[in-house]
């Protein structure tokens, strides 16, 4: 599917701690809002790629257990296989669009909170 939009704009004003914005065949785009203090929680997805980009707060990404500064600006690339989690350690929302690489949630999913996104088995059917 085709999706041209202003991403920083829908990243920024997402308030749903997941929302996915676009499915293709190959790819995912989804954007999300970590609370202060909260993490999207340590996964591992062994055939996805995934690719994040900070576009406001500040935190960590943890990757095979070691742990890397992240802020505005910033981006992660996390191969297949890699154990990951990001964690918002600032006062402030962090906001990040992520891509997939393949799909990894069900077309349109929203999530508004983690524990919403936690109850939820939904993944993308293969």
């Amino acid at each position: 599917m085709i999706y041209v939009d202003n991403i920083e704009k829908a990243t920024l004003e997402n308030d749903n701690f997941r929302k996915v914005l676009n499915t293709a065949s190959k790819s995912q785009l989804v954007v999300m809002a970590i609370q202060p203090g909260e993490d999207i929680g340590m996964e591992v997805h062994d055939d996805v790629d995934q690719f994040i980009r900070i576009e406001e707060g500040k935190g960590k990404a943890v990757l095979d257990d070691k742990e890397y500064e992240i802020v505005d600006d910033f981006a992660v690339v996390i191969p297949a296989g890699t154990k990951h989690n990001i964690v918002n350690t600032g006062d402030e929302v962090m906001k990040l669009y992520t891509i997939y690489t393949p799909p990894e949630h069900a077309e349109s999913t929203i999530h508004k909170t983690k524990a919403e996104a936690e109850a939820d088995d939904e993944h993308y059917e293969r």
